[in-house]
């Protein structure tokens, strides 16, 4: 059996999963986001961003500058639910 690399801990995504949506034509950062989840998990893309920009980049052929990164959406850091349901102000 061969061994999965995981790129998105969050959302349980593999390298695997990334190159078959890129060869599927998911040839964008904002389409791979849409279509796998990734950089939408509790760490808001921290560390698969980075990475699957990195094998978009072999895959493609785009420089990692060229490809804009996704914009983040509050909270930028991570929240307890506890804090989200809390009544204190």
């Amino acid at each position: 059996m061969k061994k999965q690399s995981i790129v998105c801990r969050c959302e349980d995504i593999t390298e695997e999963d990334v190159i078959n949506a890129i060869d599927e034509g998911y040839t964008d950062l904002e389409e791979l986001r849409k279509k796998l989840r990734i950089g939408m998990g509790p760490c808001q893309g921290r560390v698969c961003i980075q990475l699957v920009t990195r094998i978009l980049e072999k895959k493609t052929g785009k420089k990692v500058s060229n490809i804009p990164l996704p914009t983040s959406r509050p909270p930028e850091i991570p929240v307890s639910l506890g804090t989200l349901a809390s009544d204190e102000k």
